[in-house]
């Protein structure tokens, strides 16, 4: 199989895999009050999403540098099912809506930098910076498409059947994988002479530490503006009288598929601009972003959505550029280890940005409050200034 071809398969099973990611937030107002959940409630069940994820990479990730990548999909696949199923068919409050999201997060650590491995190790050159950032487009493509579809679905039928029919989404990713893609193991020469969970290696790679940090930041400020960019809107829109649930999961969307390009060009802005140059001039751009973002439901609700769409295009802007330099930065023999690192820290932001959200929130008014989103999107733009103080400072040498 051509070089562009394996591309193409995998940025279409990780498409199909994330058909689950967005349908949390997606229903988060039908949610809230059908279950009474406060605004940090709500946060952790976002973030708890990411708790299973980190969980879950340090083993599923770090055995990519041992045995095929693709058998670790496989299993990463069936995991995230597994949650989707579950939250329809059992999920009832907060508890345990909390059990199955981060069953579903641990699915997602088995598939996003596993699926990036599969595709890397089956790519010729040593880090394919541009099918990087194509693959790390199609989350965007797939959170996009959860959004649009998770409100679309859930207006016909509610929202179990939702979560229900998007477990058919890893399942086809699943079979893609399996049915296209030969059995490739990792790369006997540079097999890891350290034990599985020893990732001193990659602590001590300083320059893949300051892009992991920066991921950090960044991840803290995508999922907090995902988690909640459709109550977001909602706001925004009862505000005009204009935005009922659908309306806002399009908008949402559409925002996501916009910013697919922003990061393939932010990709290629940092090849022929310098990496680290490049991600610290779009970080900065995000946080001031951020705050304009948060005065914008105030203006109207196409304010807010054409802000939403802009900010999130620069949140992106930096993505591809992240990942790609914690993998060129990789030891040769620990790509597996380094991206594992890269995810756990990485995720560990997506998992606070949510929930510092729903507390900015909580502690400022509420939803209901135009000055408690305003420090909210701060709260959000926090993460790409602390992933740029970090990048600065490490990165130097």
């Amino acid at each position: 199989m051509k070089p562009w071809q394996i591309v193409c398969v995998m940025c279409t099973a990780h498409v199909f895999s994330m058909a689950g990611f967005a349908t949390f937030p997606a229903l988060l107002p039908t949610l809230l009050p059908l279950w009474e959940l406060s605004n940090t409630q709500a946060g952790w069940i976002s973030g708890i999403f990411f708790a299973g994820y980190v969980t879950a990479v340090p083993i599923l990730v770090t055995l990519t540098d041992r045995v095929d990548s693709r058998r670790i999909y496989l299993v990463g696949v069936a995991i995230s099912a597994i949650g989707l199923l579950g939250f329809a068919f059992t999920a009832g409050g907060f508890w345990s809506a909390m059990i199955w999201q981060a069953v579903q997060g641990a699915g997602i650590g088995g598939t996003y930098m596993t699926g990036l491995r599969v595709m890397t190790d089956r790519v010729p050159g040593t880090v394919p910076s541009r099918a990087i950032a194509f693959y790390t487009g199609a989350f965007s493509v797939g959170t996009a498409l959860s959004f649009v579809l998770s409100g679309e679905i859930a207006n016909w039928l509610g929202w179990q059947p939702t979560f229900a029919l998007a477990a058919l989404g890893p399942i086809v990713a699943g079979a893609i994988v399996l049915l296209l893609l030969g059995a490739r193991g990792p790369d006997a020469e540079h097999r890891p002479d350290t034990h599985l969970l020893d990732f001193r290696p990659v602590l001590h790679n300083r320059q893949a530490m300051a892009f992991t940090l920066g991921y950090f930041g960044h991840s803290w400020e995508l999922f907090a503006l995902r988690g909640w960019i459709v109550a977001f809107l909602v706001f925004a829109g009862a505000q005009q009288a204009g935005a009922g649930l659908f309306s806002a999961t399009l908008i949402a969307g559409a925002a996501n598929l916009l910013a697919v390009p922003a990061s393939i060009i932010g990709n290629e802005f940092a090849e022929r601009f310098g990496r680290r140059r490049t991600i610290l001039t779009v970080m900065i751009l995000t946080t001031a972003a951020a705050v304009a973002t948060g005065f914008s439901a105030s203006v109207s609700l196409g304010a807010a959505a054409l802000f939403v769409i802009i900010y999130s295009g620069f949140v992106m802007g930096d993505s591809a550029s992240l990942t790609a330099g914690a993998a060129a930065a990789a030891q040769p023999g620990y790509r597996g280890a380094t991206l594992a690192v890269h995810s756990i820290l990485g995720f560990s932001g997506a998992l606070f940005g949510p929930l510092a959200v729903g507390l900015a929130l909580d502690l400022d008014g509420g939803q209901a409050s135009a000055v408690a989103w305003i420090i909210a999107f701060a709260a959000m733009g926090f993460g790409s200034l602390a992933g740029a103080a970090a990048l600065w400072r490490l990165g130097r040498s």
